[in-house]
């Protein structure tokens, strides 16, 4: 009979343990590590291009714990499709050109208002007025001249890209692509009779080409379109907005405007997915606000942003143009901290480590009972032995009696070692092994052992039985065994 080994060892207790705590510090290190999100921009010729990479560059300077990888395109439907397909996580979107099905607005980047202009006296001052009129555009962007497009067919007006040579037809309106030094000598020549511009009402842009057209009044005036039905208007077109022009923005003597100008605009938004987390959306919109200041010195796109305006959570989720979860969380200080962020997870851990802990005990209770039941196994087939050598037939049955109790003597001793074993169950076998080999001893023929040169227990050759025992109480306890020579009687 042998003694098994056990399958589980102290050995691989230690290495369960290390990879537990291999895994506990790669949980921390993922817990800790930055966030990566993929924001697409456009359009290229715009400002938020500026904007965003310095809002990039900001988090990694920062070390916040939310970085951005910038993805540019050339057009706002690019972007806006890149969110929609899941190519990005975050995206630059004009909602009145292209609106993802999954956007969720984090912040206002800009908000325009199409600004048209013209020297009085023209007698420009409602859409219905630039019936066969020419109208001068100086940055030609598909999205601004689907907003022109849309206003002008409202009023019964069509829009014609390419001026012709002589007058403009009834009910039609031509554009005229310009650069800004060529507008002031196109007013003085008469080539054009207004100017259109989408644009941040108080860009420096903005500013210019209203003071161009003031330059070619000789009154110092300047007509606006004012849009008055702009409520009908955003009823239809949803993703416009009403923008209101303040007195006085563009100068104070003489004022311009002289009063206030209803128009419409659009805005360009940061817009998350709708599955981004809370947490990684509030702490985006948290960053872009708090990092203004800074973002201001790289670019003056910074100024512009706005936080989008709502009256009750319940408005601002279910607008036309809903806003993101997070970044109410946000505007509302209502941000998770770190105990509420990963609060699932704490208790999740702290239960499972309680477990774990209990069944590591239970197991070391068990595996020291499986080595205490093996060892007295053991110790039950010596005393068998013991009793059963009487009963020997023969000689060689005695040999095979020797040499089973060796091999469990050897076992036991194995054991010892490599495993601690109870100081009372290793006594008791040191016991049954002796008393079994002198069993077995006495019951052989003195002629067979005469004859034969190390006797019937090599060991003994020396003189007498090897007896194994514990060097001490607290030896026996942690495994290992001696061997002592008892002399012969």
């Amino acid at each position: 009979m042998t003694l098994p080994g056990l399958p589980i060892r102290r050995e691989l207790i230690f290495l369960a343990l290390a990879i537990l705590l291999a895994l506990a510090a790669a949980g921390a290190f993922y817990v800790s590590r930055a966030t990566t999100l993929t924001v697409a921009v456009a359009p290229s010729d715009g400002t938020e291009p500026a904007l965003i990479r310095a809002y990039a560059d900001a988090l990694t300077a920062g070390r916040k714990e939310v970085r951005l990888r910038v993805l540019p395109f050339d057009d706002v439907r690019d972007s806006a499709a890149a969110l929609q397909t899941g190519r990005a996580d975050l995206a630059v979107v004009r909602p009145d050109v292209a609106l993802p099905e999954n956007g969720l607005t984090l912040a206002i980047l800009r908000d325009q208002a199409m600004i048209i202009a013209s020297p009085e006296p023209s007698g420009i001052t409602e859409f219905a007025d630039l019936d066969r009129k020419r109208l001068a555009i100086l940055a030609h962007r598909d999205a601004d001249h689907t907003l022109i497009k849309a206003l002008a067919e409202h009023y019964g007006l069509t829009l014609l890209d390419d001026a012709p040579d002589g007058p403009v037809p009834a009910r039609h309106v031509a554009l005229v692509q310009l650069e800004e030094k060529d507008l002031a000598q196109a007013f003085a020549k008469k080539r054009v009779d207004a100017v259109v511009s989408v644009i941040a009402p108080a860009a420096p842009t903005a500013l210019r080409i209203v003071g161009i057209v003031q330059a070619a009044s000789r009154s110092r005036k300047v007509a606006f379109i004012d849009v008055a039905d702009g409520t009908a208007i955003i009823e239809r077109m949803p993703r416009l907005q009403a923008v209101t022009i303040p007195a006085g923005l563009f100068g104070g003597s003489p004022k311009v405007p002289a009063e206030d100008v209803r128009t419409i605009g659009a805005s360009y938004r940061l817009m998350a997915r709708a599955g981004l987390s809370r947490t990684v959306a509030a702490d985006v919109t948290q960053h872009l606000f708090e990092l203004r200041s800074g973002l201001s010195n790289a670019t003056p796109a910074a100024d512009y942003m706005l936080a989008p305006s709502y009256e009750t959570t319940a408005a601002a989720t279910s607008a036309r143009l809903p806003i993101h979860p997070g970044a109410i969380d946000f505007f509302e200080r209502e941000q998770q901290g770190f105990i509420e962020r990963y609060e699932t997870w704490i208790y999740l851990v702290a239960f499972l480590g309680g477990g774990l802990g209990s069944a590591l005990a239970s197991l070391r209770q068990r595996l020291s009972r499986v080595r205490r039941e093996r060892v007295e196994e053991a110790t039950d087939r010596l005393l068998a032995i013991r009793a059963g050598v009487r009963d020997a037939p023969d000689r060689r049955h005695l040999d095979a009696l020797a040499a089973e109790i060796d091999d469990l003597a050897g076992e036991i001793a194995r054991h010892a070692l490599e495993r601690p074993t109870e100081a009372r169950t290793m006594s008791a076998a040191a016991i049954a092994i002796d008393a079994a080999r002198s069993t077995v001893r006495r019951a052989t023929p003195p002629e067979a052992v005469a004859a034969a040169p190390d006797g019937p227990f090599p060991a003994e050759a020396a003189g007498g039985p090897v007896s194994v025992r514990p060097e001490s109480a607290s030896d026996a306890g942690t495994g290992p065994l001696s061997s002592e020579r008892t002399p012969s009687r």
